[in-house]
């Protein structure tokens, strides 16, 4: 049955919403569980559809996952690893989601060989794989591609050496960093993704007994070790989530306390463009507080890798946008094909036209409930937000983009006065 999402126009959110763990963060975290044959105990994940997945593939794998409810909000997961018996990835479960790539690496690192299918397209862009590929070769991998599938082997274990990504990819790196800890020898990889998850992950990693030095700069160094030990590991909160309930408090006028971390050094970037744009930001314990000035004004946009602008903020961000007394412009630097919601928005009134890998948005006094089409994961938020300050009712197709990234949506809102029915 396909879900739908009922969203009721003109409402304005207040309150306090937990930010749930990272999933960009929890999905390298439970491929890295594959390192250690003491298995890993992992906090705050997220229960998501994609966390699912990767549960369903390191189960495929042979891995027994004990899952802990802690709060509507957060599990736990306990990784037993001493059972691997194959080292394939099949299609059927890679297909589903991207980031089963992240097993590449990891079973490669530990048992010399693997078997993992090509992921599919995405929504979103192409997202290839060769520099994978590439840096996997670098530390002494033979790789084949035959029937849809990346058929890696290291007979006699991967070799430290030395990487330079030609551009910047995240899980690129998460990738060749974990295989690195258990390679022979020193390992640098160069132009690295500096995101707070890659951090995230060399952190865990070293806690299990890595030797990782340079995460969250541009050049990662890998000591190599014979073996991980287990440890218990949180994860972080989502930077990803906490920007778009801000956005939500901004569009509605509304005004939140968000909750689990320290907010505003993982959205700096974010954080100056939304106070640029008319929100409030106030340091809270254990948290921060958003609300809005009463104006939207009109700014410019451009994604970029962290530190900069989050693509994964863009689509919301331009929902917001939307309202603003002006003109406004969103440069995406990042996803080829990441504008595929401004067609939905555009049937609520918006007015908004592109060129290129921009988009230019006028600002409209306001928007108009309509039956939309979710896109992809972000787009599904950005079209929600829409829904909240729009004139009437907004029917969201498609919602199992949202339940992909976005933790318990319905109940976060309702905590905050928000009313949103499922049908």
């Amino acid at each position: 049955m396909v879900e739908k999402i009922k969203v009721y126009g003109g409402q304005v959110i207040n309150g306090t919403i937990q930010i749930s763990g990272a999933k960009n963060s929890a999905l390298p975290l439970l491929a890295a569980s594959i390192l250690s044959d003491d298995g890993l105990s992992l906090k705050n994940v997220p229960p998501l559809s994609d966390i699912k997945t990767m549960l369903t593939l390191l189960n495929k794998l042979g891995i027994e996952s004990n899952i802990t409810k802690d709060n509507d909000f957060s599990i736990s997961v306990n990784n037993k690893t001493d059972s691997i018996n194959t080292f394939t990835a099949p299609y059927d479960i890679v297909k589903k989601m991207r980031a089963s790539i992240l097993v590449l690496g990891p079973l490669l690192a530990r048992f010399g060989q693997c078997r993992v299918s090509l992921p599919g397209g995405c929504a979103i862009g192409v997202r290839p794989i060769d520099l994978h590929l590439k840096g996997l070769e670098a530390l002494g991998a033979d790789i084949e591609l035959k029937d849809g599938y990346v058929c890696a082997q290291a007979k006699m274990g991967l070799k430290g050496g030395e990487f330079e990504f030609p551009i910047v990819t995240v899980t690129g790196t998460e990738n060749l960093m974990m295989a690195a800890t258990l390679a022979n020898g020193y390992t640098v990889l160069k132009n690295v993704a500096k995101e707070p998850e890659i951090v995230d992950l060399a952190n865990c990693l070293n806690k299990m007994g890595a030797k990782i030095t340079g995460q969250g700069t541009s050049e990662i160094h890998i000591k190599g070790v014979t073996r991980l030990n287990n440890t218990t590991y949180t994860v972080l909160p989502d930077r990803i989530e906490a920007g778009t309930y801000a956005i939500a408090a901004g569009i509605t006028r509304g005004n939140l306390d968000l909750i689990g971390g320290d907010f505003r050094s993982l959205l700096t970037c974010f954080i100056t463009k939304m106070e640029e744009i008319g929100l409030v930001f106030e340091d809270i314990p254990n948290g921060i507080r958003v609300y809005s000035s009463g104006k939207i004004n009109p700014c410019h946009i451009e994604t970029k890798p962290f530190p900069g602008f989050p693509t994964d903020l863009q689509a919301q961000t331009m929902s917001l946008l939307c309202l603003a007394t002006g003109e406004s412009t969103v440069e995406e630097n990042i996803w080829e094909n990441r504008f595929m919601h401004v067609a939905e928005l555009i049937r609520m009134g918006a007015n908004i036209s592109i060129s290129g890998h921009k988009a230019i948005i006028k600002g409209v006094s306001s928007l108009i409930g309509a039956p939309v089409m979710a896109t992809d994961l972000r787009a599904s938020f950005s079209l929600v937000l829409a829904g909240l300050a729009a004139k009437g009712n907004t029917i969201v197709d498609r919602v199992y983009h949202l339940d992909r990234g976005y933790c318990c949506v319905e109940k976060k809102l309702a905590n905050c006065g928000v009313k949103i029915d499922r049908i």
